[in-house]
């Protein structure tokens, strides 16, 4: 199957990081001039992890006969790069696949879902979109195929990481202490090549500090059942994002001419000529918003405080936007009204399938033909853009690219 979306280490606030590469041991990895042999800073580390905490049996556990994997110096030097405009970084995370199957994910913890609403007040569309992107609502087969044990990769990264070397230092002894308090073995921790882990991509930061156990098992666990993960990511866009109840995030607009000029209650922005895009009325005309144009052109949108909680999870206003969206479609809203400048339309889940099949049989590996467009698939699609002499090679698989594929090109 594709792998899912890969955002850069800096999402340290919630979250981190999502599933990387097929977790594969490489082979021994080159250390940096000046690095101290690993064993030999592994036993110079205990006195580090056991003045924070960390008892001596944990580390032994844990640490005693640990081997790094050097993998994931390759993933960090060679993450993949895409240059995706606005319209395909929508239109790739708010999929036919992601819509259908976050359908299915609330028809099936749809008890979940009405009880985070009732306990936090964060709407379910928001939750399922997060859920969805971050590990493609739970799918086992990503934590199978895509996922590695956190510890090697985190030893790896404290040991011989230069520029953010006590960032992973933390991260690993913050892993330690997962398995001292009992909520996690280290086998049961696999997560990408970072170090994030389950439903909700937890990095060990997150699990200690943010997740809580709304599931009542005794445990805070971001993995098997997702109330742990749900149930803390809505405490977090409540706590971290101020997430208001019983609002919406905003919506698409018609403008007429005015400026964005800061935050304004839906009346006055409608006293101004800015109406709802689908001719609706603002159904809370005193709540806040502000106006945003992504692109001259294209859509706008009036945006409440809750588009910005989203924000808070990750500081991109291209992801909020697709969070929102896609929680929007889940729960049956249509496309945007006003189209993005040169934008296509998304492929539906059978013309992904079929330029899927299609790249396969030309040689170029999708990583599986699921419908699911992730960075095996972009690759894929960029390798296949290259050999066609297409520009630019973007990876984006849209319809021209699936026009070409039935050409034969």
């Amino acid at each position: 199957m594709p792998s899912t979306d890969s955002p850069r280490p800096s999402r340290r606030a919630l979250l981190g990081f999502s599933a990387a590469a097929a977790a594969a041991l490489a082979a021994p990895f080159p250390a940096f001039a000046g690095s101290p042999d690993f064993d030999q800073w592994r036993d110079n580390f205990r006195a580090r992890a056991l003045s924070r905490g960390i008892s001596d049996e944990t580390y032994s556990r844990v640490m005693g006969r640990l081997e790094p994997d050097m993998s994931v110096f390759a993933q960090l030097r060679d993450q993949p790069e895409f240059s995706e405009q606005t319209w395909q970084y929508i239109n790739r995370r708010v999929s036919d696949w992601r819509i259908f199957a976050g359908k299915e994910a609330l028809r099936k913890n749809a008890a979940l879902f009405a009880r985070i609403e009732l306990d936090f007040g964060v709407e379910r569309g928001t939750l399922l979109a997060l859920w969805g992107v971050e590990s493609a609502y739970g799918d086992p087969l990503v934590q199978q195929n895509h996922m590695r044990p956190v510890f090697p990769s985190l030893a790896a990264l404290a040991w011989n990481e230069p520029r953010r070397k006590a960032y992973w230092e933390a991260e690993l002894i913050n892993a330690l202490q997962i398995v001292q308090r009992g909520w996690s073995t280290p086998e049961q921790m696999r997560g990408s090549w970072a170090g994030a882990m389950g439903h909700t991509q937890w990095m060990p930061e997150v699990w200690l500090n943010v997740g809580f156990d709304y599931d009542g098992d005794g445990r805070v666990s971001p993995f098997g059942t997702p109330d742990d993960a749900l149930g803390s990511t809505a405490r977090f866009l409540v706590n971290r994002g101020k997430y208001r109840r019983n609002e919406h995030w905003g919506f698409e607009v018609r403008n007429h001419g005015v400026r964005a000029g800061g935050s304004k209650t839906y009346q006055e922005w409608a006293a101004r000529g800015v109406t709802r895009a689908d001719g609706a009325a603002f159904p809370q005309p005193k709540a806040t918003a502000k106006l945003w144009v992504p692109e001259p052109g294209g859509p706008e949108f009036l945006l409440g405080p809750n588009f910005y909680a989203v924000r808070s999870y990750n500081p991109s206003m291209n992801y909020a936007l697709a969070i929102v969206h896609l929680g929007d479609r889940i729960l049956g809203g249509g496309p945007f009204i006003q189209p993005f400048p040169g934008s296509e339309r998304a492929l539906t889940l059978a013309e992904v399938q079929e330029m899927q099949t299609r790249l396969t049989r030309a040689g170029f590996d999708t990583g599986g033909t699921d419908g699911r467009v992730g960075n095996d698939t972009m690759r894929a699609v960029k390798d296949f853009q290259l050999k066609a002499g297409i520009a630019p090679a973007d990876g984006y698989g849209g319809l021209k690219v699936l026009a070409l594929l039935r050409q034969g090109a």
